[in-house]
């Protein structure tokens, strides 16, 4: 079967991927874990849910500027909530044949989660942990800002014009613009579509990175 390049003209350095959502799905555990949280903190579950996604916990937490709330231990609260719910995660189709057949020199997991919960969940979903691995503690400022994405291709050695960002949620798309980065928009998480100029693949399994860095599908 013939195969046409996504982005003509065009070859990566480096793939950086967003972890929740991009490579694995974990949605179903977040929401049981961020449901819970928002009832103990009597807000609204639909509000908080709506919120959730790309960003930081602690990001998240301060958007709703609860009076008299200790942000640090709301996060921690919600980290080990999360690291102890993995009930659902499985990695999106195709995550893991694509992944092992990119060289671990060009590419990188970039997550708003903690470490800690990144490697579980990738434990879970049966994914590599990547020697470049950027989380919610390597950055001051999280996705929408543009540092994660930045600070992966630094940890690669390529410029964040030669790479592509794999990534599902508004949040995370943003940060690949501002970064400067080409991206590419995971949709198998998606139910209602997104409105986004990038290109959008449902799964994995059709896609394929040429000896030259060009991506097909």
């Amino acid at each position: 079967m013939s195969q046409s390049l996504l982005f003509p003209d065009r070859q990566f350095a480096a793939f950086l991927f967003d972890m929740d959502g991009t490579i694995l799905t974990s949605i179903v555990a977040s929401e049981r874990v961020w449901g819970t949280w928002a009832r103990r903190r009597g807000l609204d579950v639909e509000a908080v849910l709506q919120c959730i996604h790309g960003r930081r916990a602690v990001e998240t937490v301060r958007s709703f500027n609860i009076p008299d709330v200790d942000e640090d231990a709301e996060v921690q609260w919600l980290m080990r909530a999360e690291i102890a719910d993995t009930d659902g995660i499985d990695a999106i189709d195709g995550a893991a044949a694509f992944l092992n057949a990119l060289p671990a020199d060009r590419r990188a997991v970039v997550t708003s989660a903690p470490r800690e919960l990144a490697k579980v969940r990738l434990a879970a979903a049966g994914l590599p942990i990547p020697a470049v691995l950027v989380t919610a503690e390597d950055v001051e400022r999280g996705k929408p800002a543009p540092d994660c994405f930045l600070l992966a291709a630094q940890r690669l050695g390529h410029r964040i014009e030669d790479c592509l960002v794999f990534e599902d949620a508004p949040a995370g798309i943003a940060a690949g613009e501002a970064a400067g980065a080409t991206v590419v928009v995971i949709t198998a998480t998606h139910s209602h579509p997104l409105e986004t100029p990038h290109p959008g693949v449902m799964r994995y399994g059709p896609l394929k990175v040429t000896a030259s860095g060009a991506l097909s599908f």
